[in-house]
């Protein structure tokens, strides 16, 4: 199979078992902004190469699967005939477990901090705005078509994760937390 097909040279591109829509419509901004999330969050798993990091490697890898099957619902209209799998409240229960798992490691938060700190935190800041953009595409979305609800949820707490694990990455690597002065 060839990577190209040339059915989308005229800016259309077909949705799973749905029509063919612009790839400006919201619907594929939605699902485009969850795969740039998904990448972004490779580049953080390539800069987690330690060891000591394996733990926090696999919970960014569920997510890339997780993110896949989003961007899959994503892609295709409640109402197709097309059998996949879809996000579902379990998923979104993991996540939890997981902010919950990293969270009794991390000192309190009681202020603001800065998006800063090693590489792999710092970038995993960087997929936590992806991912609240995608979030916010994907209500935008929810407010023309009909989709799953579930979908908007996940992308919450993915973004509540990916802020806990910059912030454990970073203690991990030995790296406070910088905090937000509101007067500099």
């Amino acid at each position: 199979m060839k990577i190209y097909t040339r059915t989308g040279d005229e800016g259309m591109t077909g949705l799973f078992g749905g029509p063919r829509v612009s790839k400006s419509s919201p619907r594929i901004e939605s699902y485009g902004t969850v795969d740039e999330l998904n990448a972004v969050i490779g580049v953080c798993r390539g800069l987690l190469s330690e060891s000591s990091f394996k733990s926090i490697d696999e919970a960014l890898r569920e997510l890339q699967n997780n993110l896949f099957v989003a961007g899959a619902d994503l892609a295709t209209p409640l109402e197709s005939r097309v059998d996949i799998i879809r996000i579902n409240a379990e998923k979104t229960s993991e996540l939890e477990k997981q902010i919950d798992l990293l969270e009794a490691d991390l000192p309190e938060l009681r202020q603001f901090i800065l998006p800063s700190g090693v590489g792999a935190a710092a970038h995993l800041h960087v997929a936590r705005t992806v991912c609240r953009r995608a979030e916010r595409k994907v209500v935008e979305l929810s407010a023309l078509e009909s989709i799953n609800p579930e979908c908007v949820t996940f992308l919450n707490r993915a973004s509540d994760f990916l802020f806990v694990a910059a912030r454990w990455v970073n203690m991990r690597s030995d790296c406070a937390d910088e905090p937000w002065n509101a007067e500099e």
